[in-house]
């Protein structure tokens, strides 16, 4: 049986040469960082050489990158202390945000006396950046917006220039989640008025279990995970140096081979959307997702013309034929409720139908295009 990983968007393969690097550090560098010997220096130099490293690709000084467990973490650490930390009473976002800044925020609320605003959404995923200047301007206490780069499941993107900009001319703080747009674009955070950032290393072919926020520089943020005085004061407990060593090898790799990856990777996306088009009648592209000047080139969102009946076991079916893909996001997808994100712009009708994400890597080839292709074919014919 062929195997086929189209689930890029929920974690990625890992690069042989972040592998050596994390063997490498795991056998040689085991020293704990904060210890002042000759092994402790020189698992510390990893960390700070990762730092540095990672400071260079962003554009931002390396006393701004903070190591966390993941996006999840960087998003609560920006989210929940801007709020008890900077005044923050009022939070702006969106209600197709990943669930790490929904959930956040929705917690966030039943503790404390903040106002929350969702800023409407347009019917091909985009947020209504009027609808935002309009909340921007009337907000009349402290407030902190937090809008995505890139939509985990729609492939949507945030014109976060503008957003950055319209921020700054309020007064405003602005948190981006960038988990899906560090290490497939080209982002300078210098360039940008954005305070805050989340990252993690599992998206572009990093270990798990590791990612960093960005956090400019005098924010006045304080730490969500008390102990210690690792990672300036901001995340105690002792540092995954492997994983840290090995996410700055992976980021590195991504930025050194972009410009080429990019190009392979959009001419897959296209040769699928042109497959799907040509092949599946009646086949949907939610939001966005076919137009590669308007969304991510890294996945899409289709809805296929299938009954209810045969939706339940689309996804058991593909995974039967080694197809892996994703209903919704992977986060939610031992989840029985469909997309939040789907649901607020589906109409009735095509939310009663299976949306798959199909989400790809520079291992991904043609030739495993058309082997879902036929599956697919023979799932709606039969």
């Amino acid at each position: 049986m062929q195997k086929v990983y189209f689930d890029s968007a929920a974690t990625t393969q890992l690069r042989p040469e972040v592998i050596d690097k994390m063997t490498l550090v795991l056998r040689e560098d085991y020293g704990n960082p904060s210890s002042t010997h000759g092994f402790g220096r020189s698992a510390k130099n990893h960390i700070e050489q990762a730092r540095k490293n990672i400071a260079k690709y962003l554009g931002v000084k390396a006393s701004e990158i903070i190591f966390t467990s993941g996006g999840t973490e960087a998003d609560n650490l920006a989210l929940n202390s801007a709020v008890r930390d900077l005044g923050v009473e009022h939070i702006i976002t969106s209600k197709v945000e990943h669930h790490a800044v929904l959930h956040t925020v929705q917690e966030i609320q039943t503790q404390t006396n903040i106002s929350v605003s969702y800023v409407n959404i347009t019917s091909d995923g985009s947020i209504d950046y009027e609808h935002l200047k309009k909340l921007l301007v009337t907000s009349s206490v402290k407030t902190l917006v937090s809008l995505m780069h890139v939509n985990n499941e729609i492939g949507t993107i945030l014109d976060i220039e503008k957003v950055g900009s319209l921020c700054s001319a309020e007064g405003v703080l602005f948190h981006s989640d960038m988990v899906q747009s560090i290490g497939h674009l080209d982002v300078n955070l210098s360039e940008l008025n954005v305070d805050f950032t989340a990252v993690s290393a599992h998206k572009f072919h990093g270990p798990k279990g590791v990612g960093f926020a960005y956090i400019k520089k005098n924010s006045g943020l304080k730490p969500l995970i008390y102990g210690g005085e690792q990672e300036r004061g901001y995340r105690g407990g002792t540092e995954g140096v492997h994983n840290i060593a090995g996410m700055d090898e992976a980021l590195r790799l991504a930025y050194e081979h972009m410009t080429e990856e990019k190009a392979y990777i959009s001419n897959l996306k296209q040769y699928f959307v042109d497959q799907l088009r040509d092949q599946i009648d009646g086949v949907k592209f939610n939001a966005n997702c076919c137009d590669l000047s308007h969304s991510t080139y890294t996945l899409i969102n289709v809805c296929l013309p299938i009954s209810q009946e045969k939706a339940g076991i689309l996804l058991f079916q593909l995974d039967i034929k080694g197809i892996a893909c994703s209903k919704g996001s992977a986060c939610q997808s031992g989840s029985s409720k469909g997309s939040h994100v789907l649901t607020e712009i589906l109409s009735e009708e095509d939310m009663l139908k299976p949306s798959i994400r199909f989400s790809f890597s520079k291992y991904n080839t043609k030739e495993e295009v058309d082997y879902v292709i036929g599956v697919l074919k023979e799932f709606m014919e039969n």
